[in-house]
């Protein structure tokens, strides 16, 4: 898998739109991309609403990754991609990214307060210092995701859990509309996925819509307000857990491995084996899922 370096994923500044209520925060048609000239995914729709927490479901290879990618600008697109109306060049700039952990390179020499610092970008410019707005900027959003007393850590040197609490914080001091965060649980224990869902209790306070790729179906019926299930690059569904669980849906997403029985107002999700390696544990028993 290719890396990331940290340098590259900072260099990619956003600066805040203006907040419409009216509209959804971020708006894609037609959306297809792909690698090499093939098709990852293709005409993907569909409307995100200020504050919304969306989970992104699919099996590996469903087209997750690809998606933020394009929605960054870190792959070449077709359809349209707006943040409140912006243009799609705009609208890039304005989505804060978090990759897989797997993917960034961790041995970059740059401490916690740096990180997020770059998030500032944009608002201070590539020639000038910091200025006193954008030191309490970083302040803040450190203080929001419980690092600032780790501010002069070298990034490497946190566990994988705060790491993700860093650049989440990136994200609020770089005040980005939409947040993409890539399998942001695999690989931490409880208490760490426990203080990620903290930190994005204050993104939806603060008005940043945040979408997620996982694995985990049960969590994603339980800590999200909307669900994309993809496979194959297509989006199958999307809306609320509820009305996207059904066994039509999770048979075309997950064929064989997943089976759905109703039972009352709930349904009993039975996977057969795990959608991916990281994942095993969480998916080794049967869950209910209120409808």
């Amino acid at each position: 898998m290719a890396e990331f370096s940290l340098r590259t994923l900072f260099n990619r500044p956003s600066e805040t739109a203006g907040c419409d209520d009216a509209q959804p925060v971020l708006t894609v048609r037609d959306l297809s991309a792909g690698y090499n000239g093939q098709p990852a995914i293709a005409n993907v729709t569909f409307d995100v609403w200020a504050g919304e927490r969306i989970g992104i479901v699919g099996p590996n290879g469903a087209g997750k990754s690809t998606l933020f990618k394009a929605l960054v600008g870190l792959l070449p697109h077709q359809g349209s991609i707006s943040i409140r109306g912006a243009s799609c060049r705009e609208s890039h700039g304005m989505i804060g990214y978090v990759p897989q952990y797997e993917a960034i390179d961790w041995r970059f020499p740059v401490t916690v307060w740096d990180v997020v610092m770059m998030g500032r970008a944009r608002q201070i410019g590539y020639i000038l210092p910091p200025r006193r707005r954008d030191r309490e900027a970083v302040r803040q959003a450190l203080e929001r995701v419980g690092m600032w007393s780790l501010r002069k850590r070298q990034i490497g040197e946190l566990s994988g859990g705060q790491r993700r609490r860093v650049f989440v914080a990136r994200a609020l001091a770089q005040q980005a509309s939409v947040l993409l965060l890539d399998e942001p649980f695999s690989g931490v224990d409880a208490a760490a996925e426990n203080d990620i869902f903290q930190v994005l209790d204050v993104l939806r306070e603060e008005g940043v819509a945040v979408l997620l790729a996982t694995h985990n179906l049960v969590q994603a019926a339980t800590h999200y307000d909307k669900l994309m299930l993809l496979n194959s690059g297509r989006m199958l569904a999307y809306g609320p857990p509820a009305r996207v669980y059904t066994p039509d849906n999770l048979a075309a997403t997950f064929g064989e491995r997943i089976a759905l029985v109703r039972d009352g107002d709930q349904y009993l999700v039975i996977p057969d084996q795990p959608c991916h390696d990281h994942d095993e544990h969480r998916l080794n028993h049967r869950h209910r899922i209120t409808t």
